[in-house]
Parts: C-alpha cells; sequence; structure tokens
C-alpha cells in the first residue's frame, strides 16, 4: 500500500512538472513571438499569435485589447467576446486606467465581464489596454497577470514600431524601441539588496546601449542561505535583453530549496539551449552562502572568475563547467566550495570591466582590479562600488564603455 504521504509527494512532484512544462510553453511562445517581430510578420498576424499565446498558453477565457487609431481606440484581438460586446465604445472608460486595476466592483456593462486590465505606455502616452477575465478561482492569477503584461509590453512596442517605420520616422522609432525595451528590462533588475548582520549586496549596472545582456539576481532562503548570480549572455541590444529576461524567469523557477548547484546548472543549460536553439549562449556565475555553517558553495560556467578577498589574499572562484547554452549535455561540473572563517568580500563582474579602455585606447592593468580588491575589501560593499567607480572614472577620461558593465559587491562579515 502507498502511503498517503508518498501520494501527497508525487501529486506534488507531478504539479511542479506540469508547471515547468507550462513554463517551457510560454518561454518558447515568447521566443517564437519575438522572432516574429524580428523577421517583420504583418500587425494582424502578431495579434492573432497574441490572442493564441493567452488563449492556449496562459489559460485566458475573456481578453480584449485596444490600440489607438487616430483619436480613438480601436479592439485589435479578442477571446471569448461576443458582437454585442465587441460593439460597445470604450473610449471614455480608458482614461480612468492609469496602472494595473482590478475590475471586481466595476460595473460597466463591458468592462464587469473582466477581472483586471493592463495599460502599456510610454512616459505619459498610453500605448494599449489589455482586458482580461474569466480566472479561476485556484489559478496562480498574480503569476499569471505578470507574464501577460510583459508579452504585452512586447507586442505594444513592436506595433508601435510599426507606426513609426510607416511614418518614415525611423531614428524616432529606434530611440523608442530601445528606451521602452530599456524600461522592461529595468523591472527585471533587482533594486533592493539585501544588507543583514551577515552579508551585504551592492551592485553596478550600466547597459551599453540602454538595454543589453548581463545579468544578476539573488534569492534569500529561508534558512538563511542567499544564493546570488551573475550572467553575461551574447550579444548586445534587444535580442540579448529579451534573452535576460526570459532567464530570469528560468532562474527563479528552477531554482529549488532542496535543490544544489549542479542540479541548477545541468536545467539551466536545457533551459537556454530550448529557447536560442544554440544560437547564442552565456557566461554564468552563481553562489550559494550558509550563514549557518559559513560555507560558500559555487559553479563557474565560462564566467570571468570573481574575486574573494579574505585574510590578506585574493582566490579566484574558477572552477565549474562550460558555458550554457552552447551544447547539449555538460560534460561534467565541479562545484567550488570554501570556508569563510573572516571577514571578506566577493567580486562579481562581467567583460565591461576588463575590457575598460581609457581615451588612449590603453587597457587597465589586470592586476589593478585584484590589488584594488585587496586593497578595500574591509569597506562595506556599497562604498567599495563607490570608490572603485571613482577610481574606474578616473582611468576612463573620455573614454566610453564599450561593453555592458556590471558588477556584483558581495561583502561578507
Amino acid at each position: 500500500m502507498v502511503s498517503d504521504n508518498v501520494k501527497k509527494r508525487l501529486s506534488t512532484i507531478e504539479q511542479l512538472e506540469r508547471e515547468l512544462n507550462l513554463k517551457q510553453l510560454q518561454i518558447n511562445r515568447l521566443l517564437n513571438i519575438t522572432q516574429a517581430i524580428n523577421s517583420n510578420v504583418k500587425t494582424a498576424d502578431l495579434f492573432e499569435m497574441y490572442s493564441s499565446f493567452l488563449s492556449w498558453e496562459m489559460g485566458v477565457k475573456k481578453m480584449a485589447l485596444y490600440f489607438r487609431n487616430g483619436k480613438q481606440w480601436d479592439c485589435t484581438a479578442s477571446v471569448g467576446l461576443n458582437e454585442e460586446l465587441l460593439g460597445m465604445d470604450v473610449s471614455g472608460q480608458l482614461a480612468k486606467f492609469t496602472r494595473l486595476n482590478n475590475l471586481m466592483d466595476n460595473d460597466h456593462p463591458f468592462v464587469k465581464n473582466f477581472d483586471v486590465v493592463i495599460p502599456v505606455k510610454h512616459k505619459d502616452t498610453h500605448l494599449a489596454y489589455v482586458f482580461i477575465g474569466g480566472f479561476g478561482e485556484e489559478e496562480d492569477m498574480y503569476n499569471k497577470v505578470q507574464f501577460i503584461t510583459t508579452i504585452t509590453n512586447i507586442i505594444a512596442v513592436a506595433i508601435e514600431n510599426k507606426r513609426l517605420f510607416k511614418q518614415q520616422l525611423e531614428q524616432e522609432r529606434l530611440e523608442r524601441e530601445m528606451e521602452l525595451a530599456s524600461e522592461m528590462q529595468h523591472l527585471f533588475i533587482p533594486k533592493n539588496l539585501p544588507k543583514t548582520k551577515d552579508y551585504e549586496l551592492a551592485s553596478i549596472y550600466l547597459p551599453h546601449l540602454n538595454v543589453g545582456g548581463d545579468y544578476f539576481d539573488f534569492v534569500q532562503h529561508d534558512d538563511g542561505r542567499i544564493t546570488f548570480c551573475i550572467a553575461d549572455i551574447a550579444g548586445k541590444g534587444v535580442a540579448a535583453a529579451l534573452l535576460m529576461s526570459n532567464f530570469e524567469g528560468t532562474f527563479h523557477s528552477l531554482l529549488k530549496p532542496e535543490g544544489n548547484l549542479t542540479e541548477l546548472i545541468h536545467a539551466l543549460n536545457q533551459s537556454v539551449l530550448r529557447v536560442t536553439k544554440g544560437d547564442r549562449f552565456l557566461t554564468f556565475f552563481v553562489a550559494q552562502y550558509c550563514t549557518r555553517t559559513k560555507e560558500l558553495t559555487y559553479v563557474n560556467a565560462g564566467h570571468n572568475p570573481p574575486a574573494l578577498a579574505m585574510n590578506g589574499k585574493i582566490k579566484f572562484l574558477d572552477k565549474g563547467c562550460t558555458v550554457l547554452g552552447a551544447f547539449d549535455e555538460i560534460p561534467s561540473v565541479e562545484e567550488g566550495k570554501l570556508t569563510i572563517d573572516n571577514e571578506a568580500m566577493l567580486l562579481l563582474f562581467t567583460d565591461g570591466l576588463v575590457e575598460l579602455r581609457n581615451e588612449k585606447g590603453e587597457f587597465m592593468d589586470e592586476d589593478y582590479n585584484a590589488q584594488f580588491l585587496l586593497d578595500n575589501y574591509h569597506l562595506s560593499a556599497q562604498a567599495f562600488n563607490d570608490k572603485m567607480m571613482g577610481k574606474l572614472e578616473l582611468f576612463k577620461g573620455k573614454g566610453k564603455f564599450d561593453d555592458d558593465f556590471t558588477v556584483l559587491t558581495c561583502k561578507i562579515f
């Protein structure tokens, strides 16, 4: 006889597998839509892909997407609505919604059919509104709305770009695309980093073209552990930024409290490969610090080796494996482990730091950053970053950052 506990665990595993498969389907469809955007498909086809995505992958039962057409708003895509509802003029209602709104108490004959409305805007200009309804009582409504918001922003940006192109405002189109993509990307970049009695995180994030392929993140676990990471996606601009956004969701969905870093690396590699089909790869470093045991465990997947300063010495964390997304299977993963037995600082960074050049085209001495870390690791993480940026600005002079520039500093007390 199978015990009730075993049945519950099997049921939980099956549910997790279903959720993971659903997330992968969503990411694959998101990639299909971005590829269609890059291929300049017709606007009508984009609306059809959007409706199909919400209906099939997201399980949305009712949807109405409105875009501006001159001075009026047109319903350009819908799901589960009859002709009578679609014929209603809701232009006067739209201006009331300046942010995501719950519509449970709205008595308008059209609006009351939906659960939420999501406005999409650039600065003070509204581009689109999407009404969503038909959520079940047991559905994860919050996560669904978050994902729908992301895909709606992408579609809205694409349609706006087409409009600008038809008006032959190519430069304006490019600037708008970069600004909107930058706003979306910054939603995925942590702004409030943790500072506890055991550790402190601080960051510097400077994308080269307002959007980029650098990524960093952290997760604080209930048992006192903290997992933090940094990644550098091959390429620059919007394509790299979109992949970075996908990777952020994948990282959080695959990082399990009971799992280890080796399992995480293999799962991330498979996920990146399925999305990119091997056309892009990324370097990745992930570390996990336990405040109870003082043990730091890490895996370096082809990334610039972070530098750890402790006891007056520098150690480069280079144990790990190859890059993610380049091979079907990673042949082996070596986890690095060390004990933090004193005050320490760990400096994580992307290529933008090591490839920085001054106005004469000269690179910074490779030993400079390590020595700077050794001389200043007694500072707090934020004070260290501030001092380092001052030194880099002096060295750079009139030179420019030729790549995305990201630094994640972890101070362990």
